[in-house]
């Protein structure tokens, strides 16, 4: 099940866990990424916290937790070859693993159709 943000955020959940990226969108948007800030392993967030920055040649974004929970792992591929995340932003790409503490949040999101009509919309 892929989920998404009107932040741009992607979620995959498999169990108790969430794997989260940035959208095909906001890599696009963003530029050639040159940095990515990761969140620590053991950190906590409720949705809507600010968890990581992405940093491109264009601009410095922030990355928001879609849900509530604790940082179970990062991807520390990002640190040696922020690249990933433009060349593979829904794959190799992904910035952190997090604990979903309530189903429930999922509820709110878009799915890939609605997430697909937010971005026509913005255009």
């Amino acid at each position: 099940m892929i989920k998404y943000t009107d932040e741009h955020e992607w979620i995959v959940v498999d169990g108790n866990i969430a794997t989260v990226g940035i959208t095909d969108y906001a890599q696009k948007a963003l530029g050639d990424v040159v940095f990515v800030e990761l969140p620590e392993v053991g950190a906590s967030f409720a949705s809507g916290d600010e968890v990581a920055v992405v940093e491109s040649v264009k601009a410095a974004s922030e990355v928001y937790a879609p849900l509530t929970g604790e940082i179970t792992e990062v991807n520390s591929d990002l640190e040696g070859e922020p690249a990933l995340v433009n060349s593979a932003p829904t794959d190799g790409g992904w910035f952190f693993k997090m604990t979903v503490a309530d189903t429930g949040e999922l509820d709110g999101m878009m799915d890939e159709a609605a997430y697909n009509d937010f971005v026509a919309g913005l255009e």
